[in-house]
């Protein structure tokens, strides 16, 4: 509809509802944006805090494994033993419509056997075993928060982007074409009371 609409009470109504609707639809927009706003910055905060732990466990599991290949010799033929892991699952939540990504693994945060034999390596290689297994989940965790960063970024910005679309040319857009009939209609009973008057009065 443009500000050519013609000029009917009908017409009228149909863009005042029109504009109540995309009144209404920028208000829910909005308030789609700030939550996914909110839970996009909780998740920024919470995929810091891991970066900085998977920095220092990464560390820490590096310098265990140099003191176990000082101790005892280059750990590769031990690193084969290691099983490689497909326990790694995908699942989503709803968060105002858009999908968020899950990943769960069979591994628990903490390690509760060892995959090869204590008497053919030493503490050294534990503790590096438990640190790798350590950035390993937690990079499991980082990956899922970065995605779901990515995914409600990208639904913000599409949200705000219909936001604007209607405050800055839909709403303002029904405004005027309210205000262009109003006006047509409201010039047009004018017109008709002068004629009725002049008719009322040539009969008189």
């Amino acid at each position: 509809m443009n500000i050519q609409t013609v000029p009917t009470k009908g017409n009228l109504m149909t863009t005042k509802k029109s504009l109540q609707l995309a009144k209404v639809g920028f208000d829910l927009l909005d308030k789609k944006r700030n939550i996914l706003v909110r839970e996009m910055m909780t998740l920024i905060d919470r995929a810091t805090e891991i970066q900085n732990k998977i920095d220092i466990t990464y560390s820490n599991a590096y310098m265990a494994l140099q003191r176990a290949n000082i101790t005892l010799g280059i750990c590769d033929e031990l690193s084969q033993i290691i099983p490689e892991d497909d326990s790694l699952k995908l699942s989503y939540r709803s968060v105002m419509g858009v999908e968020i990504p899950i990943l769960t693994s069979d591994d628990s945060k903490e390690v509760t056997s060892l995959p090869y034999a204590l008497n053919s390596t030493d503490i050294m290689f534990d503790e590096a075993y438990k640190r790798f297994h350590e950035v390993k989940i937690l990079t499991v965790e980082l990956a899922e928060i970065e995605n779901s960063v990515y995914r409600l970024a990208d639904s913000i910005k599409k949200t705000q982007k219909r936001a604007n679309a209607l405050k800055n040319i839909m709403i303002p857009k029904f405004e005027a074409t309210v205000k262009f009939i109003t006006e047509a209609l409201e010039e047009k009973e004018r017109e008709e009371f002068s004629r009725l008057k002049i008719i009322k009065k040539q009969k008189s």
